[in-house]
């Protein structure tokens, strides 16, 4: 998301990315490319749920990320010093609508075009581990 919008190199890594998932206000995703097959790291809005289960929403059916988990469900996020191994399921119909509408409410107005792409749930797997990825 963040990439998006100052068009940050993809050598030169997200500082401000990784500043805002340090301090927890977004996660970095850790996608494999559905291409290329090396590991990709996106900056996304998420909202947590009770069981600690991320949701994630793209603003588009063509984000990369969005393409990624599509073809690649396993995954990796970040937020403050934790990161865990999440399997990504799709959203559909009042549980899509629910993520969207917590999203749109965490973040503000300019989350609004989220419905506009898929939507995941992040589900933690038992790999999870302390510290960077």
């Amino acid at each position: 998301m963040l990439r998006d919008y100052w068009r940050v190199p993809r050598d030169a890594g997200d500082p401000i990315g990784e500043e805002l998932a340090g301090w927890g206000k977004i996660a970095l995703l850790e996608t494999t490319g559905r291409i290329t097959g090396t590991k990709v790291q996106s900056a996304v809005g998420f909202v947590e749920r009770d069981d600690g289960d991320l949701c994630i929403a793209a603003g588009s059916d063509t984000a990369d990320w969005a393409l990624n988990l599509r073809a690649q469900p396993r995954c990796r996020a970040t937020i403050g010093d934790r990161t865990v191994a999440c399997s990504a399921h799709e959203l559909d119909g009042p549980e899509r609508s629910r993520a969207l509408a917590d999203l749109i409410l965490k973040y503000g107005t300019p989350a609004e075009r989220l419905g506009r792409g898929p939507v995941f749930r992040l589900e933690s797997r038992l790999e999870s581990r302390q510290g960077g990825p």
